[in-house]
C-alpha cells in the first residue's frame, strides 16, 4: 500500500509542474524553464544527499550510460515543455504516453528481453492510438505534436537506460547525475534566451525543480517496496490531475478524438504492464 500511495502521489503532482511550466512559457523561453527545473533539482537533491545520504555521494559505476540518460531526459523535457507551450496539457501528455510502448518495442534490442506476439500487438495498438490523437491528413500536424511524441519516445529510452543502471548505481546518485547532466547541457543555451524573472517567476521556477525532485524521489522510494511492473499502470493517474488543471486554469479540455486515442494508448500500456508482470513472475 505504501508503494502505491508514493507512486500515485508522484505521478499526480507532476502535472502541477507542467502547469507552472506552461504558465511561464508566456514570458520566457522553454530553455530557461527547463534550466530552472534542473538547477533547482540539483540544489534540492544535493542538499538532501549531503544531509541524509552522504554515503551515496560516490562516483558512478557506469558514467557513460549516466551521461546518455541525462542527455535523453534533457531533450525529453525540452520537447515536452515546448509542446505544452503550444498545445493543451492533456493532448501533449496523451502523446507522451507512448513511452512505455516505446520501451517495450526497443527492449529486445537494448535489454535482450523477449517480447512475444501479444506485447508486439499491444505496441502496434498503442501507436494506432497516437495516430488517432494526431490525425495526420485530417488536421495540420504541427511541431508541438511531434515534440510531444518525441518526448514519449525519448522517455521510453530513458526507461530502458534506467533499467540498465538500476543494477549498478544508487537511485539517488542517478537522480543527481541526471540533473547535473541536464543542467550542464541546457546552461549552454541560457545566455542567448535569458529573461530576467520577477520574484513570482523565481518562486514558480524553484517550485518546478522542487516538484520534479520530490516526484522522482517518491518514485525511487516506491520501487523499494514493490516491483516496477506492478507500479507501472499507476503512471496513467497523471492524466486525472492533468485534465483537472488544464480545465480549471487554462480552460482547455481534450476533444473526443484525444479521449479515444488516450483510451487506446492507456489500454495498450496497461496490457503491456500486465504481460511484463506475469513474465517477471515466470522468470523468478
Amino acid at each position: 500500500m505504501k508503494a502505491i500511495i508514493l507512486n500515485a502521489s508522484a505521478w499526480m503532482i507532476v502535472p502541477v509542474m507542467d502547469a507552472f511550466a506552461k504558465f511561464l512559457s508566456n514570458s520566457m523561453s522553454v530553455f530557461q524553464i527547463a534550466w530552472a527545473r534542473y538547477f533547482f533539482s540539483v540544489l534540492f537533491t544535493l542538499s538532501l544527499m549531503l544531509f541524509f545520504y552522504k554515503k551515496t555521494l560516490v562516483w558512478s559505476k557506469n558514467p557513460k550510460l549516466q551521461i546518455i540518460r541525462g542527455f535523453v531526459l534533457a531533450f525529453s523535457t525540452l520537447c515536452f515543455f515546448y509542446a505544452i507551450s503550444v498545445i493543451s496539457l492533456p493532448k501533449a501528455l496523451t502523446l507522451a504516453f507512448v513511452a512505455p510502448i516505446t520501451c517495450t518495442a526497443f527492449s529486445p534490442i537494448f535489454l535482450n528481453e523477449k517480447v512475444g506476439i501479444r506485447r508486439w500487438s499491444a505496441v502496434l495498438v498503442g501507436f494506432l492510438g497516437a495516430l488517432i490523437v494526431i490525425r495526420p491528413g485530417f488536421i495540420e500536424v504541427n511541431l508541438a505534436t511531434l515534440a510531444a511524441i518525441s518526448c514519449g519516445i525519448c522517455y521510453g529510452f530513458y526507461f530502458i537506460i534506467t533499467r540498465k543502471l538500476s543494477t549498478s548505481d544508487n537511485p539517488l546518485l542517478t537522480l543527481l547525475f541526471t540533473s547535473v547532466v541536464g543542467l550542464s547541457i541546457i546552461s549552454l543555451f541560457l545566455p542567448s534566451v535569458w529573461v530576467k524573472p520577477s520574484l513570482n517567476e523565481w518562486i514558480i521556477m524553484a517550485l518546478i525543480g522542487l516538484i520534479a525532485s520530490v516526484a522522482h524521489l517518491f518514485l525511487i522510494i516506491s520501487l523499494k517496496y514493490s516491483d516496477a511492473s506492478k507500479l507501472a499502470p499507476l503512471g496513467y493517474t497523471e492524466i486525472i490531475t492533468n485534465i483537472l488543471i488544464s480545465y480549471y486554469y487554462f480552460n482547455e479540455l481534450p476533444d473526443n478524438w484525444t479521449y479515444l486515442g488516450l483510451f487506446i494508448i492507456v489500454l495498450s500500456g496497461l496490457y503491456i504492464a500486465k504481460r511484463e508482470y506475469h513474465h517477471g513472475k515466470s522468470t523468478h
